[in-house]
């Protein structure tokens, strides 16, 4: 925590979730550059390293750009490691008694839920972007009236974690970085305790 945020970066005074605006859900920085935003639309970045071999190698074409189109969902194998991995989550959710009370506040089936879920990770890791142009809102909004509590963030995060590390096909850096924020986004949606007087 840095400056008196909670786990999710929010400081101690801010509103509860049903209060707070409906914003988009930014990607997730995995470059390590400390910058979490995608980039302007039509650009992408240049990736000097690969540019640099091939140049080394005398494949370089000098006049065409070399850029980058590697994002985390094309890292991980897309749409297909994808859909594993929240497959996985809400099979995990819907066996283990240790995510009995999070198992609770979903519907009968878990298959249409796990693939919202996949069909948001797609988007939040880079890939396409359905989801988010469906309409459906913002992530924060959409489970406003969920009672999440602390303890059931709590299982989420960790069903997401697990599920992360089953996943061979997520390499590492990526791995480690979706379990941060998510597991943040998930602890932020509890309420705040009350401060004691």
């Amino acid at each position: 925590m840095i400056g008196g945020e909670d786990a999710a970066g929010l400081p101690p005074n801010a509103p509860p979730l049903a209060a707070r605006p409906m914003l988009p859900v930014a990607r997730p920085d995995f470059t390590g550059s400390g910058v979490s935003r995608p980039a302007p639309a039509g650009l992408t970045p240049v990736n000097f390293a690969a540019r640099d071999r091939l140049h080394d190698a005398g494949m370089a074409d000098e006049t065409a750009p070399q850029t980058s189109p590697e994002t985390p969902y094309a890292a991980m194998g897309g749409a297909e490691t994808v859909r594993a991995l929240a497959h996985r989550f809400y099979d995990l959710v819907g066996s283990d008694p240790a995510y009995a009370e999070l198992r609770a506040l979903h519907g009968p089936e878990l298959a249409p839920i796990a693939d919202s879920l996949a069909g948001f990770l797609s988007g939040w890791l880079g890939g396409p972007r359905d989801w988010f142009e469906s309409g459906r809102g913002c992530i924060f909004s959409l489970h406003g009236a969920v009672p999440i509590d602390h303890r059931t963030a709590g299982q989420w995060a960790d069903a997401m974690a697990r599920s992360i590390d089953s996943e061979p096909r997520v390499p590492p850096q990526i791995a480690e970085k979706m379990k941060d924020t998510l597991g943040r986004m998930a602890r932020s949606m509890a309420p705040r305790e009350a401060a004691a007087s």
